[in-house]
């Protein structure tokens, strides 16, 4: 997403409406009119995508930035549709009771594999189980704390973990690089918020008649199905990693065909598979990414004057939750670049700048990664985590009430610790 110097300078602050107006939208249109909303958010989102762009044309004359905007679109929602389809046909039954310790093992196990198979694939593979083996006392904050750690925080030590570290890996950033600066942080933030789900969840835990509890989960047994799904997410992440822009998104199309077509209907039904999800996420954030665009070229020709690697996460982090943090990865990055006069395009630049400025990167990274938990639209799974939890009739708080009751109160804290811990002149982790 990034156009010559002089666009983005001339960038107006009016061009953002549509992108602010349709964040309105979905943070209001569900509590303010909600059957109109899930019937018409389509048109919603795909109408001020089309303002939007037909705005950006008459201002810059050119093609390029809408041109990126939908590369970038489809190869997230390539990602994000393979990954939902190739998971949907694993069945995972989890044994026996979902107790406190066994849910705080759960997340911990996802927290790990989303840095293997990303936040994506590790969201997709096990949010069904996470609903299954606590169906009987599931409330809100089962699905908050899984958005919060599966669905990004747990990804931040590998470049597949979560889509902003993978576009630095792409522009030059060391594979290796993250999980060696940024473990700590990562630790920290896990069993923070593990430590404050086993409080929720113990309350909730001794809140639940024995008796339901014991018919819910008498009869279960550990079972796999559907594992040959594996080598499909196997060739999924080989595309990721390996293959180029236009390759890399058929590839997946095709792993996602291979899966849905080599699956039983069983398996599909004992998952509760459905499409109303992925399609809420693909008609939603083409609107996104579309509307976005001229709020992240503005910011790259305005950027702010940071000065520290502790501005540079919370200015980082605060645009992150409300835009997807990929491209504000990207934008923040060029930021620091700009300050020791490197262009995104010098890979070599970029591995140096790395190593020489270790910290502002790793400031950035975390941003990114960790303040994708704040709303719903800060990282691509959380709105899917949600569509599929409301699929499976388990009750999630609005958009708002993701942010008032759960984000500031519980993650914002959390990351503000990790912010001092780290990045401010007392912190203790050099």
């Amino acid at each position: 997403m990034f156009i010559a110097a002089a666009s983005t300078a001339q960038t107006p602050p009016w061009l953002i409406a549509p992108f602010a107006l349709l964040l309105l939208c979905i943070a209001l249109g569900p509590l303010a009119f909600p059957k109109f909303w899930h019937r018409r958010y389509p048109n919603i989102a795909l109408g001020l995508a089309g303002i939007s762009a037909a705005c950006q044309l008459a201002m810059t004359g050119s093609f390029a930035p809408l041109r990126h905007a939908v590369e970038e679109y489809a190869g997230f929602i390539a990602l994000i549709a393979s990954l939902y389809v190739v998971s949907g046909g694993i069945h995972i039954r989890v044994k026996g009771e979902a107790t406190p310790a066994v849910n705080c093992t759960f997340l911990a196990i996802g927290a790990v594999l989303a840095n293997v198979i990303g936040t994506t694939g590790a969201s997709m593979l096990l949010i069904r189980p996470w609903i299954r083996m606590n169906r009987y006392r599931i409330t809100a904050f089962h699905i908050v704390f899984f958005i919060f750690i599966v669905s990004n925080v747990g990804g931040c030590l590998t470049p597949i973990g979560d889509p902003p570290l993978y576009m630095g890996y792409l522009k030059g950033v060391p594979f290796w690089w993250v999980l060696q600066h940024c473990w700590q942080a990562w630790a920290v933030a896990v069993a923070g918020l593990i430590a404050i789900f086993a409080v929720f969840d113990r309350m909730n835990f001794l809140r639940a008649p024995k008796k339901v509890r014991d018919a819910e989960t008498a009869h279960e047994t550990w079972s796999f199905r559907g594992m040959h799904n594996l080598v499909f997410l196997a060739v999924i992440l080989f595309a990721v990693l390996v293959l180029p822009l236009g390759w890399r998104e058929g590839v997946m199309t095709a792993a996602a065909l291979g899966s849905w077509f080599t699956t039983k209907r069983d398996i599909h039904e004992a998952n509760d598979f459905a499409w109303e999800p992925v399609k809420e996420v693909a008609w939603l954030f083409i609107g996104i990414f579309v509307t976005m665009t001229p709020a992240l070229h503005y910011l790259q020709g305005n950027p702010p004057p940071l000065a520290s690697a502790h501005e540079f996460y919370w200015a980082t982090g605060a645009l992150s939750a409300a835009l997807d943090n990929a491209p504000t990865y990207l934008a923040f990055l060029a930021a620091a670049l700009g300050q020791q006069h490197l262009a995104m395009e010098n890979v070599a630049g970029i591995t140096a700048f790395a190593s020489a400025q270790a910290g502002t990167l790793e400031a950035i990274s975390l941003g990114a990664v960790f303040f994708g938990a704040m709303t719903y639209i800060g990282n691509g799974p959380n709105f899917m985590v949600k569509a599929i939890a409301e699929h499976a009739k388990v009750k999630t708080p609005s958009f708002l009430g993701y942010v008032v009751r759960f984000a500031l109160p519980i993650l914002l804290p959390l990351l503000a610790l990790i912010g001092v811990l780290f990045f401010s002149r007392w912190h203790p982790f050099g």
